[in-house]
C-alpha cells in the first residue's frame, strides 16, 4: 500500500473537539485531515442538553477555572454562530429542604461576576406566586432565581466547525475509520478504511480526539496495552410533548443533589434531562434505561403541577460523556474539564490525545491543542478563531430577527416558518441553499414537514449528510415530524443521489 498524501496534523474523531482543533490548525496554514468513523457528531457532540453554559453546579465542586473559561466563552461563541446560537433565561426555583436560598444567591452572583457578561441579561429574584414563570410549577414554590445562558443546536456546532475547516483547505473524512497508526521516521503513518476505499496517508502530529473511543484508540491503531483514561458517563434526555407555552427554561434541583433541566425544544415540545451513571459498553450502543426515564419523569413532576407520565414521550436519547478519569466517587463529581497528554516529540512523532470537553469550551480547547502542537511543529499563525464567526453566522448576535426579515423579502413566495426555520440552521448560507427558488414548486420532492429535495442536495453537497439520520436527527430535527413512509422515500432518494 503506496503513501498517498502528506500532512501537518492528523485529526481523528468528528465531534466539536475534533472540529474545533482541525478548524483551528488549517486557520492558521497548517495542512489538515480529519477522520471521523461514522457520521460528523454522531456521538457525544450530538446527545447532549445543547447549552452554551458556565455549569452553575460545577462551582459545588470547585472547578473555577473551568466555570471562568466556560462563561467567558458564552458571548464569544453567541457572535460566531448567531443562528444556531441564542440566549436563554433560566429559572432556578428554591426548594425548601435542599439547597438554601442564601447559598443560591451567593453561586449565582458568582456566575454573574465571573461571566464577563456584555449582552447577556444579569441574574434577578422572582416571586412565583405571580411571575409567568410559577404558572405551570405546583403551588409551593414561591421564590425563583433568573439567570443567563445560552443554547446551541449542538449537531450543527460541530458541521459548520468542519465546514469551515474544509472551507479553509482541511480534508474532511466522514464515514471513514482509522485502522492503524504507526511511527516511521519521525512520523505518523496512518491506515484508513471508508468511503474512498483503503487510503494511507503520513502525519507529522496526530490528534486522538476520538471521544468516548479515545482509548480505544490508543489500544486498538495505536497497539497500545493497559490503557485506562476515561470514566464514561451515560446522560440520557427526554422530548415530550410541549409542557408550557413560555420561552423560559427551568433548572430544578432534585433530593439526591442532581439537577435536571427543562427546555423549550423545537416549537412543540420540552426536553427534559439529564442523568449521570457509569457506563460500562460500547458507546454506539447507549440506550435510554427504564430507570433512567423513570427518574426524570419524577422528577420533573416533582416541580410541574401536572405529573409526566410516559404517554407525553414524544423522543429520547443518550449519550456517553468520556470524562478523564480522576477518580471521584460519583458519576455527577467527576471533572468535567478536559485534559491533554503528549505521547512522544516532535523527533519521534507525536500525538494528542484529549480527554473530557464541553460543547461551551470547544474553542479553548482547541486552542490549547493548538498551543501544544506549535511547540513541536513550529507556529505558522496567530490564534484566530476568538473574533471569527462560522458559516451563516456574520450577522450581528441580536439581529436574528432582522436576519429572518430579510431572508423574507429575498423570498416572499416561501412560508415564513420554512424561512425562519432555514435561517435557524443555516443563517445566511440559506441563500446558497434556495439560489434562484422562488415558490414550494421549485424544491423539488417532498419528504415531509417542510423537508424537500433542495435542502437535503445542499446537505448532502456542503455538509457530508450521507444518511436519513443524517439529515432527520442531526442536520435539522425533523425526525420528530415526519413519518416512517417519509423516511424511506427519504433513504431511497439518497440511494438513488450516491
Amino acid at each position: 500500500m503506496s503513501v498517498s498524501d502528506s500532512v501537518d496534523i492528523f485529526v481523528i474523531g468528528g465531534g466539536i473537539n475534533g472540529a474545533s482543533v482541525a478548524r483551528d490548525a488549517v486557520g492558521r496554514g497548517y495542512s489538515v485531515a480529519l477522520a471521523e468513523m461514522n457520521d460528523l457528531a454522531s456521538g457525544t457532540s450530538s446527545a447532549a442538553t445543547k447549552l452554551v453554559h458556565g455549569g452553575l453546579r460545577y462551582l459545588e465542586h470547585y472547578e473555577f477555572r473551568l466555570v471562568h473559561e466556560a462563561l467567558a466563552e458564552r458571548e464569544v461563541l453567541w457572535a460566531a454562530a448567531p443562528h444556531i446560537i441564542w440566549p436563554l433565561r433560566f429559572v432556578l426555583p428554591h426548594h425548601k429542604g435542599l439547597r438554601p436560598a442564601v447559598i443560591l444567591r451567593a453561586g449565582l452572583a458568582m456566575y454573574d461576576y465571573m461571566g464577563g457578561r456584555r449582552l447577556l441579561p444579569p441574574t434577578k429574584t422572582l416571586d412565583l406566586t405571580n411571575d409567568i414563570t410559577g404558572k405551570p410549577l405546583k403551588p409551593g414554590y414561591r421564590l425563583g432565581f433568573e439567570y443567563s445562558d445560552c443554547w446551541v443546536n449542538d449537531a450543527r456546532f460541530v458541521v459548520l466547525n468542519a465546514r469551515d475547516a474544509a472551507d479553509k483547505g482541511a480534508a474532511i473524512h466522514v464515514r471513514t475509520k482509522v485502522t492503524s497508526l504507526r511511527r516511521d521516521k519521525g512520523e505518523w503513518i496512518v491506515e484508513l478504511d471508508g468511503e474512498a476505499g483503503c487510503q494511507t496517508l503520513r502525519a507529522k502530529l496526530v490528534v486522538n480526539a476520538a471521544g468516548p473511543w479515545v482509548d480505544q484508540v490508543i489500544t486498538g491503531a495505536m497497539g497500545k496495552n493497559g490503557v485506562h483514561n476515561v470514566r464514561l458517563v451515560k446522560g440520557s434526555h427526554l422530548v415530550v410533548h410541549k409542557l408550557y407555552d413560555h420561552d423560559r427554561c427551568y433548572m430544578f434541583q432534585n433530593s439526591d443533589g442532581r439537577i435536571i433541566f427543562a427546555i423549550p425544544y423545537e416549537n412543540d415540545y420540552t426536553l427534559i434531562g439529564t442523568t449521570d451513571e457509569d457506563y460500562d459498553g460500547d458507546p454506539k450502543d447507549v440506550k435510554i434505561s427504564d430507570a433512567e426515564t423513570h427518574y426524570l419523569l419524577s422528577a420533573a413532576s416533582e416541580y410541574f403541577a401536572r405529573p409526566l407520565t410516559r404517554t407525553d414521550i414524544a423522543w429520547s436519547y443518550s449519550g456517553v460523556r468520556p470524562l478523564f478519569d480522576d477518580g471521584a466517587s460519583a458519576a455527577q463529581e467527576a471533572t468535567r474539564d478536559y485534559v491533554l497528554k503528549v505521547d512522544g516529540n516532535a523527533q519521534t512523532s507525536a500525538a494528542i490525545n484529549v480527554f473530557g470537553g464541553k460543547l461551551t469550551t470547544s474553542r479553548r480547547l482547541a486552542e490549547s491543542v493548538l498551543e501544544k502542537i506549535e511547540k513541536m511543529l513550529g507556529v505558522k499563525g496567530k490564534p484566530w478563531t476568538k473574533k471569527s464567526t462560522l458559516p451563516g453566522g456574520n450577522f450581528a448576535p441580536l439581529a436574528f430577527d432582522a436576519e429572518v426579515r430579510r431572508l423574507g423579502k429575498d423570498y416572499p413566495g416561501l412560508p415564513q416558518t420554512m424561512l425562519h426555520r432555514y435561517a435557524r440552521l443555516y443563517g445566511t448560507k440559506a441563500r446558497v441553499l434556495l439560489g434562484a427558488r422562488g415558490d414550494i414548486a421549485s424544491l423539488g420532492q417532498h419528504f415531509g414537514a417542510d423537508l424537500y429535495a433542495a435542502e437535503v442536495d445542499y446537505l448532502v453537497a456542503h455538509e457530508w449528510a450521507r444518511m436519513a439520520q443524517d439529515i432527520l436527527w442531526r442536520r435539522t430535527k425533523l425526525g420528530l415530524r415526519v413519518s416512517k413512509a417519509e423516511v424511506i422515500a427519504l433513504e431511497n432518494y439518497l440511494a438513488a443521489c450516491r
